[in-house]
């Protein structure tokens, strides 16, 4: 195939990595440009004293994803990784000596509901009927569409659709129709904090990820989750793909309303087309003459955005026993932690937290007889970061660990590391700091998002989870390869004139 035209990807995450393996498949001549020394994004890992870490994403859902855009290049997960099917899916603690086990099998999960609330095994079969329904809807109809306008949903199918989707009922109002139990209430709404915004503020559209978590399943590709950007660095770099790391882009310059150069750390590069898979308000606002931007700042200010997160990597001598691979810590109260996320912006008084231990399924991750923890708690983002704050949670986080499951492990930590916003912000660029996004509140759905397109530089596209589809590893896919084909549209649009 003749070579085509030049294209500049910015940012080696999973949506800058999946639109570069489609336009070098159609031909095109791909650079990625990567700031940080190893491609991934958020999924980069981290690696000390025999200790493997996942620095970002840890749950590997919606398999179907990954599975699709594989096969657009002959290929499948399997030839990249081993998957393994969690169960239990996960451990949700609501206190000491008070837990419950997801399984995997949905008779066993259907049994499990009926023990804690009777009557409720119907009401779960209804309601992931349900979220079935939205999630098929979704994939098909709604999440590969560019969301440039509203005229993309306005027809009479659509409207149908989007009703039943139930667009404007809450997802807190949608789980309790069906269920009564707080247990089940926690569990069934916990999916949406993956979203960046609280139940109530949540469309119930988002039941969908209830199908994806409970019966599509909770897997792990053994290795890690950057197996996941092994894979896609394999099939860009099959393709063609030249990708250049240690390379942060300083600037683009724009002429005639178009980027005319991009200026690096390492040099000026020049392309016919660009895609940002950077931070979308990083690019917009400071990559940009302010001409050329899509926004204005108060408009970024005013955006909803999803939490950051203080994270802790955490290598231990000892196993630590009692533990799941994925571990939820809701002993404390959800709707409190949830307002001083997003009402009452502050560091939180008695958080919610989730524990990873990946080492339990993967023992490779760790030293023999040791395991390796990811302490995850979620925050609003924009906060004061410091050390000492840092280590006041360090210090609450593992004592509630401690106490709720019954063993320590503080004097056995041989490896830390801390992470929070001020690594956001110096690593990813990441808009005042926030882990996930924008948070997918309705007004911030489809076409209320941060437009693809730049509406004053013919030549730009963004991509990634400031705009269309969202947050999450999946649909970070899906939004690389929606803008690998407006890319294409635009550029034969161009050769056609």
């Amino acid at each position: 195939m003749d070579i085509k035209e030049r294209i500049v990807v910015i940012g080696a995450g999973f949506a800058g990595l999946a639109t570069a393996c489609v336009l070098a498949k159609e031909g095109y001549k791909v650079t990625m440009l990567e700031k940080n020394d190893q491609p991934g994004g958020r999924a980069r890992i981290w690696e000390k004293d025999g200790f493997t870490f996942d620095m970002g994403p840890s749950w590997y859902w919606m398999p179907d994803v990954f599975d699709n855009f594989y096969a657009l290049f002959g290929k499948k997960a399997s030839d990249f990784y081993t998957l393994k099917r969690l169960d239990p899916g996960y451990r949700i603690y609501y206190g000491k000596d008070d837990l419950l086990d997801v399984p995997a099998d949905m008779h066993q999960l259907e049994q499990l509901f009926e023990s804690i609330e009777p009557g409720s095994s119907k009401g779960l079969q209804e309601f992931l009927a349900q979220a079935e329904y939205k999630y098929k809807v979704s994939m098909s109809d709604y999440v590969f569409r560019p969301s440039h306008s509203i005229t993309e949903f306005i027809d009479l199918q659509m409207i149908r659709k989007s009703l039943s989707m139930q667009l404007l009922t809450s997802m807190s109002s949608h789980v309790r129709k069906y269920f009564k139990n707080p247990r089940l209430i926690k569990m069934l709404e916990f999916p949406v904090l993956f979203l960046g915004a609280t139940p109530k503020d949540t469309p119930a559209m988002y039941s969908m990820m209830n199908y994806a978590d409970l019966a599509l399943g909770t897997w792990y590709p053994m290795g890690g989750m950057n197996e996941i950007v092994k894979a896609m660095v394999s099939i860009a770099e099959s393709q063609g793909v030249e990708i250049k790391l240690n390379t942060e882009v300083t600037r683009l310059e724009v002429a005639n309303g178009k980027v005319s150069s991009i200026q690096t750390s390492n040099g000026t590069y020049e392309a016919d087309m660009v895609i940002s898979g950077a931070d979308y308000e990083h690019t917009d606002q400071h990559l940009l003459p302010q001409s050329a931007r899509n926004y204005s700042e108060r408009y970024w200010d005013t955006r909803t955005m999803s939490p950051s997160s203080l994270l802790f990597y955490i290598g231990t001598n000892k196993r630590v026993e009692g533990i799941q691979h994925h571990n939820l810590f809701f002993d404390e109260d959800f709707d409190r932690h949830a307002t001083e996320i997003y009402k009452q912006p502050q560091w939180p008084s008695a958080p919610l937290f989730y524990v990873c231990c990946s080492s339990k399924t993967d023992p490779g991750c760790a030293p023999e007889g040791s395991e390796n923890l990811f302490f995850l708690m979620p925050i609003a983002p924009d906060l004061k970061d410091d050390e000492a704050i840092r280590e006041k949670y360090f210090d609450l986080l593992i004592d509630r660990f401690e106490r709720i499951t019954g063993q320590s492990i503080k004097d056995n930590i041989v490896v830390k590391r801390s992470y929070a916003l001020d690594d956001f912000k110096a690593d990813y660029h990441s808009f005042k700091g926030n882990a996930y996004g924008l948070a997918n509140t309705l007004a911030q759905t489809a076409f209320f998002k941060p437009a693809m397109k730049a509406k004053h530089v013919k030549n730009l596209l963004h991509t990634g989870q400031l705009t269309v589809p969202g947050p999450g590893v999946p649909p970070a896919l899906i939004s690389g390869q929606i803008a690998a084909k407006e890319a294409m549209k635009i550029l034969e649009k161009n050769a056609a004139q």
